[in-house]
């Protein structure tokens, strides 16, 4: 199959399954209350609530700088918080793309190795998944019979009984991952030969760098702190946006945990930029506090879209801000 138009198809079955998940999220819900809260909702909250991303965006940058100097590089903090913010608009139109997009980018701006920065950007998603977990097992035990219930009713138990059900599915993954690891060690001379094997070889190289500047990082401590910095402005981004609308005015900062867990979980679906999946699992999250699924709606959709607004102005200022140093260099080497 065609490359571009297997990108095509897949840009399509992302896009069908985030517009089903709204769908099923908004089917029953009054569209002229949804815009009348929309229109006034406190926007003193979401402004304050839209600085702490740009915060978490800035330390994001700063930490990934952290992973790219053991490997012999000093990029700007600016073109990696602009890289940084390229990324996060390509994922509104394709899903996982923003990784790439923002490596790619970097890697022009600052000569640095696509390869070496893809290792630094997935270990950073390690750590990231790590954190979520961490937040995860917390907010289930600081009140494990209220959150446990919805944890394991809403999201584990159906996931569980899906994978259990699926096993057709299963024994045809297992099959297909049986095959490649069969195929790649008896064609691994041929496979190191020709350019996708080259992609490969290159791609876990660019890994292992990244797992290699990790252990070189000379202030461990720092990138400690980043970290804690980056997902405390995250729960404020959640917890002050409840102020923004009267119906989850009321909730506690224990409640912003677990809605960030909860959106968290939501913007991990391969769909982009998390549309309909957050929406969904946000607004079942908050009806457990006695909130209807309509307010709920318009918690998560004021919450998403205010976030995304602010993604696509960041990004085409970034956008711009990244050409305009490439045409000073280029203006600079004549």
């Amino acid at each position: 199959m065609n490359h571009q138009l297997k990108k095509t198809i897949q840009f399509f079955v992302f896009l069908i399954l985030g517009v089903v998940l709204l769908y099923f999220a908004f089917r029953d819900i009054n569209l002229e209350k949804l815009i009348d809260a929309i229109i006034n909702a406190n926007y003193f909250w979401i402004s304050l609530s839209i600085l702490c991303a740009l915060i978490a965006l800035f330390f994001r940058a700063a930490r990934w700088n952290m992973l790219i100097v053991p490997l012999g590089y000093k990029p700007s903090l600016l073109n990696s918080f602009y890289s940084l913010n390229l990324g996060y608009m390509a994922n509104m139109a394709f899903p996982r793309i923003g990784e790439i997009t923002r490596c790619a980018v970097l890697g022009k701006a600052e000569k640095i190795p696509v390869d070496s920065l893809i290792g630094t950007v997935i270990l950073e998603r390690i750590i990231d998944f790590i954190t979520l977990v961490l937040l995860i097992t917390i907010t289930f035990f600081s009140k494990i019979k209220f959150f446990g219930d919805f944890f394991i009713n809403e999201i584990f138990n159906p996931l569980f009984e899906k994978i259990l059900n699926s096993t057709l599915l299963i024994t045809i993954a297992f099959s297909c991952f049986a095959v490649f690891i069969l195929g790649f060690f008896l064609l691994r001379k041929k496979i190191s030969k020709n350019k996708f094997g080259i992609k490969i070889t290159n791609f876990l190289k660019g890994m292992l760098e990244g797992l290699i500047s990790l252990l070189k990082m000379k202030n461990k401590f720092r990138f400690f702190i980043y970290t804690i910095v980056i997902w405390l402005m995250y729960f404020l981004m959640t917890y002050l946006m409840f102020f923004s609308i009267d119906a989850t005015s009321n909730l506690r900062p224990i409640d912003g945990l677990f809605i960030l867990v909860a959106g968290g979980i939501g913007m991990t679906a391969p769909v982009q930029g998390g549309f309909g999946a957050f929406h969904w699992i946000v607004s079942l999250a908050l009806m457990l506090y006695g909130i209807s699924q309509e307010d709920g709606l318009i918690y998560a959709t004021i919450s998403h879209e205010s976030q995304a607004l602010f993604m696509l102005v960041l990004g085409a200022i970034s956008f711009f801000m990244l050409f305009l140093g490439r045409r000073k260099l280029k203006h600079n080497d004549k």
